[in-house]
């Protein structure tokens, strides 16, 4: 009778039955040992062995008092969660973290009624943070940045005014500017140490290596399918007629598209403008049984589902246009993310460029070679420097004086944790003249860089043998950097930036960028959900109201951002820490074979 109840529960009642069994269990056990405690301990007598009977079962009883207020605890969440059954998941999510903080207890609880050895397998670890607590403490971190950028931004405007009209106000303004960024920097290494010292650090690397273990099984059992010649394939030519860093983009954006749709990724890539003889000399081939694109029945997407074999167009081109393009993560995925990662698209594109990019032997053997040859080693921070091309159509120029202007507070803050033997910075540019120049205005800086890599990555030599080895270990060395200064204007940038997510449990904020925010050429749009409200005080702002969605165009790095708010259309700026990301949740296959 009670297994047929239990079967018709839901599945969260089911996991709580469980967890209310479990705690039964434990009180059992705890019982017997009391009794058998009583039995041999001869508390009738007066000798030693009484006095230590007593002591336990002193303790025991305390250790029953706290078992019987947890009882008390677990029956009142029991029927809290039973009034709850129609709530939001973050509702029962917070039920269920409340819940997992009380089984802890009783865990400790038990340890330290002798009811279980220290070492016994049955003793559950640590918990792990509850998703509440991490979005708190993360938006804590970046208000702090944010809070530092308004500052800087109107005492900087001031001090311009007073130049022309009160001189004598620059001096004391400067040194106001001098003693906040102090204390900008204290406040974020207070912020990190908590976060250090919190009791989740090991929580968040199990995390991060399990969930990343799980997506990568899921893509390695995509891309080796039982039967190659009756799969299902998505075609991807790799002609799109763009830089390295965007036919990366592409290929992952392809990738994507095949997880979603359950299908086997074939990529064609002879006749690469980067390497003729395409991505397999370069890179190892992303299928160990299944690259030819033969089929049944062939058709451009969306064709349909019965289709063996679609090919797709380049993102630009994609019509219709799905829901799980970026930004949007699985949702299967989604509760353990969110959890992890403060921006969990970028872990998310991570990890397709992690499944990718698996160098073959002569281009790992490149890569260790460079990485001796300019003698890249930590602390270093990472700038990529884009002018060429870029400048003056897709970005801004910024004087590399602006750079290191980032460089140097991120080694300010570095230094209040750690000594710093020597300020390391490695820089990356299609311009050989940028290396000489920030060796020059540096000179107390150990500065890494290659001018012959910077001369091939120009617009005329860039698509060749090695440009291409060049560019291939810039990215790989950004990436390795424990921060980066960039613009993300520059796919490069990005690239590295979505690669050094696979080498941290959250690497969200290891970066500082001089133009754009992150984002994915082509990406479905970037919303930002209201939870403060804003009352314009100048004709450049909007109005914003808890609840609202904000299109957001862009971080203007001085406190506001620009964007477009849904419900009244307005475009404008609003203040940044006004808004949190809403990150878009679509369901994708589970891959349910995939333990």
């Amino acid at each position: 009778m009670i297994i047929r109840q239990l079967m018709g529960l839901n599945p969260w009642a089911r996991v709580l039955v469980s967890f209310v069994f479990v705690w039964a269990l434990f009180v059992l056990i705890f019982y017997s040992k009391l009794n058998t405690s009583a039995t041999s301990g001869n508390i009738g007598g007066s000798g030693p062995e009484a006095k230590a009977a007593l002591q336990r079962l002193e303790h025991a009883l305390q250790q029953l008092e706290q078992s019987k207020h947890i009882d008390h605890e677990l029956r009142s969440m029991l029927d809290q969660y039973m009034a709850e059954v129609g709530a939001s998941a973050d509702r029962k999510q917070r039920f269920f973290d409340e819940l997992d903080d009380k089984l802890q207890q009783e865990d400790l609880a038990a340890v330290e009624g002798g009811v279980l050895m220290s070492g016994s397998r049955n003793l559950r670890p640590r918990t792990a943070p509850s998703l509440e607590y991490e979005r708190l403490r993360r938006r804590v971190q970046t208000n702090t940045q944010e809070l530092w950028n308004f500052v800087q931004s109107e005492v900087t405007k001031v001090q311009k005014q007073a130049q022309r009209s009160t001189p004598e106000l620059v001096k004391p303004l400067t040194s106001f500017l001098s003693l906040a960024a102090e204390h900008k920097r204290s406040l974020l290494t207070d912020i990190e140490r908590t976060r250090e010292t919190d009791g989740y650090e090991a929580w968040r690397h199990r995390e991060a290596i399990e969930l990343s273990d799980l997506v990568q099984k899921r893509l390695t059992k995509l891309q080796n399918p039982d039967n190659c010649s009756t799969a299902r394939k998505l075609l991807c030519r790799l002609n799109k007629g763009c830089g390295y860093g965007c036919q990366l983009h592409h290929v992952v954006y392809c990738f994507i598209m095949a997880y979603a749709t359950e299908r086997t990724l074939i990529l064609k890539s002879k006749g690469w403008r980067y390497h003729k003889a395409g991505w397999e000399e370069v890179f190892q081939p992303i299928s160990d049984t299944c690259l030819d694109s033969n089929g049944a029945s062939h058709a451009s997407w969306p064709g349909q589902s019965n289709t063996q074999v679609l090919t797709l167009p380049i993102i630009d081109s994609l019509n219709p246009r799905p829901p799980y393009l970026p930004l949007a993560i699985p949702a299967d995925l989604a509760p353990r993310l969110m959890k992890l990662h403060g921006d969990p698209i970028v872990w998310w594109i991570g990890q397709f460029l992690k499944y990718l990019l698996k160098p073959t032997g002569e281009t790992q053997q490149m890569l260790e070679n460079g990485k001796e040859r300019l003698g890249f080693k930590k602390p270093i921070v990472g700038v990529h420097v884009r002018r060429t091309d870029k400048v003056g159509t897709e970005a801004a120029f910024h004087s590399i004086e602006e750079y290191m202007t980032a460089v140097d507070d991120y080694y300010d803050q570095l230094e209040l944790k750690t000594k710093v033997e020597k300020r390391r910075v490695f820089v990356a540019s299609d311009d050989p003249k940028v290396i000489d120049e920030t060796k020059s205005k540096y000179p107390h800086y150990e500065v890494i860089g290659d001018p012959n890599v910077a001369k091939m990555a120009a617009v005329s030599t860039r698509y060749t043998d090695s440009s291409l080895n060049g560019i291939i270990l810039d990215i790989h060395l950004l990436s390795l950097s424990d921060h980066l200064v960039c613009t993300f204007s520059s796919q490069v940038c990005r690239v590295a930036y979505e690669i050094m997510q696979t080498m941290y449990p959250d690497a969200s904020g290891r970066f500082r960028s001089l133009d754009d925010i992150y984002y994915y050429g082509g990406q479905n749009s970037h919303n930002r959900e209201v939870v403060l409200p804003h009352n314009p005080t100048g004709q450049d702002e909007i109005q914003i109201r808890p609840g609202d969605l904000v299109g957001v165009a862009g971080n203007h790095w001085n406190g506001f951002s620009k964007g477009k708010n849904l419900r009244t259309n307005q475009v404008g700026l609003f203040p940044s820490f006004k808004v949190n990301d809403k990150i878009e949740v679509v369901e994708l296959p589970t891959y349910p074979h995939v333990q």
